[in-house]
């Protein structure tokens, strides 16, 4: 295939111990993209190795090696100044593109020039939709009432206990403008980028695509989702051997997120019970990985 065939895209993944996963999705992302950047965070695994071993000479390929794991956001950063294409798919190492995915996502993002940002449709292996996909904003109150299952009570009033997953509605029948997708997989338009600016580096891992999201909204963006540009996504993969250090930076990102686009909005009675919630949501979630650890090592071989 001529590479002016392939879409007008750079596809930027930023790896961080990925393993052979990084392979297979340069692979799917080299299959219809232009250029493929490969933005290495200090992995300490053999992903980047069995990488170059499969493409040695793939001059569309471009690998940045980084010294230090300076964050997802911060990586995404080092991707998108090495581009040049009009369009730029940031994709999660873990997620591989299935045929013709990327096209339709750029044929969506080229159908408005109001469109900044699409998102396509994140599956499971499995085949089933994957949460976060697409999304409304989890704002405090959302947040509250997920948190609580009240969400239950959205058939009753929906309006005031809206679920913001919004995978747990039919899948459309065909492009649907959304309030967030996943930073797992976000094709954007460069003329936004240059509108709106690049991704926040103050979040090291996690809601760093939630702030984009509410900030290309701000600036009267569309953000759309694709249901039929499936995308296999392994979730967890590069996260799943330090859970601890996945939580503390989750949850520190939800605190940004909070008080960077709702502080003014909320009380601060409220934002302070937001921020002892996030607090103790932490904590149980130590809790959980310390009590499951510890009964994997008095009962060998039980996940």
């Amino acid at each position: 295939m001529h590479i002016s065939d392939l879409a007008p895209v750079a596809v930027v993944i930023v790896n961080h111990n990925a393993g052979s996963l990084l392979t297979q999705c340069v692979l799917s992302a080299l299959e219809q993209a232009q250029h493929v950047i490969a933005v290495d965070n200090a992995s300490s695994d053999s992903s980047l190795t069995e990488l170059e071993l499969r493409l040695p000479t793939e001059s569309r390929l471009q690998v940045v090696r980084l010294e230090n794991n300076i964050g997802f956001a911060a990586g995404c950063n080092a991707g998108l100044s090495a581009s040049t294409q009009p369009y730029i798919l940031f994709l999660n190492p873990d997620c591989i593109l299935q045929e013709n995915s990327l096209q339709r996502m750029v044929q969506v993002l080229e159908s408005d020039p109001r469109i900044g940002m699409v998102g396509g449709y994140l599956v499971n292996p499995d085949g089933s939709e994957q949460g976060g996909g697409r999304r409304a904003i989890p704002t405090p109150w959302r947040a509250f009432v997920r948190a609580f299952g009240l969400y239950r009570l959205a058939k009753y009033w929906p309006k005031v206990f809206f679920d913001f997953h919004l995978d747990q509605q039919p899948l459309p029948q065909e492009p649907v403008e959304v309030e967030a997708i996943s930073g797992a997989l976000m094709l954007v338009r460069r003329q936004a980028i240059d509108n709106v600016g690049s991704w926040d580096e103050q979040y090291f891992l996690h809601c760093e695509d939630l702030d984009w999201c509410m900030r290309f909204q701000q600036k009267n963006w569309k953000i759309v989702f694709v249901p039929d540009a499936p995308v296999i996504h392994y979730q967890g993969t590069c996260s799943r051997a330090r859970p601890f250090f996945v939580a503390w930076h989750k949850h520190k990102g939800m605190l940004r997120f909070y008080r960077k686009f709702f502080r003014q909005e909320y009380p601060k009675v409220l934002m302070g019970l937001i921020t002892l919630a996030v607090w103790l949501r932490f904590s149980a979630t130590v809790i959980y990985y310390v009590l499951r650890n510890g009964y994997r090592k008095l009962v060998p071989g039980h996940d």
